[in-house]
């Protein structure tokens, strides 16, 4: 009887410590699955540190309900395990692209990017029209090289900002726009508190990069129009059916004419202001249309805004 007892206990404990290796194992294997090796919607709260500035900001815009294009975020150390050749890391990124409705943009979402501190703007890179998976692992190779570029490590050594480049990635369905620009919560010349739109036909980036004059519009705060000025857009950027965008042109007829309409400027208004609910400061915007429909781009903190008494001062030559 002893003896059948004491086979039952050794029994149990060698179950116990079996049980209890696999509790380990599991633990284990749950701290190897680090967050910040995970991808995320931007449906969900991403901690800037492991998803980056940008990341982080639209995830807060999509929570919010605005209109923020389809999209998933690329955290930090996921970025580097595609740069480093992972297979396994790119054959993830392979099957997001499966997951979105083709094209698609990559954005660069560096931690401090779009910050009130930095924006970083102009300093990395954005891939447009995105047709296929190597397209996509190859536009998130280029966004990790461009964070190790001497402009790019000029810029954080004259903000005296660490110079170890940290950078996640944001992956979207790409807005195909008929036109697209700019849009500043407080005028960013005489810092009066009006806002400011810049728009051309086609893709954002004829007015980013400076291809165009764009339309300028300048609002009251009650959203009243106080100012429409024609510009000349004269080429357009839009998509390529092969991949990449292109430059076309525009007729003269358009090239000359307000590519926005009074809906259209009362809609980046109310945008506005519900970026105002949202985030803290005053707004940079990068917006666009398709059809009927307005998506909000990006959004960052408007830095360095002048003061309006000094502003005018200089432009009397009385300062």
């Amino acid at each position: 009887m002893l003896k059948r007892i004491r086979q039952l206990h050794i029994s149990l404990a060698a179950k116990c410590q079996l049980l209890f290796g696999a509790a380990v194992v599991l633990i284990i294997a749950a701290a190897l699955f680090v967050p910040w090796q995970r991808m995320e919607q931007l449906t969900e709260q991403l901690n800037e540190r492991l998803f980056g500035g940008k990341a982080a900001s639209l995830a807060v815009a999509t929570r919010a309900g605005l209109p923020v294009p389809v999209g998933v975020a690329l955290p930090l150390g996921f970025v580097d395990r595609v740069a480093a050749g992972d297979a396994e890391a790119r054959q993830q990124l392979a099957a997001i692209f499966r997951t979105l409705d083709a094209p698609l943009v990559a954005r660069s979402s560096a931690v401090g990017e779009d910050s009130e501190q930095a924006t970083f703007a102009g300093q990395y890179l954005t891939r447009l029209n995105l047709r296929s998976e190597p397209e996509l692992v190859d536009a998130v190779l280029a966004i990790w090289d461009s964070a190790r570029s001497p402009s790019a490590f000029a810029y954080l050594e004259r903000l005296r900002l660490p110079l170890e480049p940290r950078m996640g990635v944001v992956v979207q369905e790409l807005v195909q726009a008929d036109t697209a620009g700019v849009l500043f919560s407080r005028n960013p010349i005489t810092g009066s508190d009006e806002l400011v739109i810049e728009a051309a036909w086609g893709l954002g980036e004829s007015v980013v990069a400076g291809l165009v004059t764009p339309d300028r519009f300048r609002l009251g705060r009650d959203g009243a129009v106080v100012e429409r000025i024609a510009g000349l857009k004269d080429v357009a950027v839009r998509i390529d059916p092969e991949g990449g965008t292109r430059e076309g042109e525009v007729p003269d007829r358009l090239a000359h004419m307000l590519c926005l309409d009074d809906r259209q400027l009362a809609a980046l208004h109310a945008l506005t202001l519900r970026c105002g609910e949202v985030f803290a400061g005053s707004h940079d915007v990068e917006w666009a249309f398709a059809g009927d429909r307005l998506y909000l781009l990006q959004r960052r903190t408007l830095t360095a805004i002048p003061n309006p008494a000094f502003a005018a001062a200089d432009r009397a030559g009385t300062r």
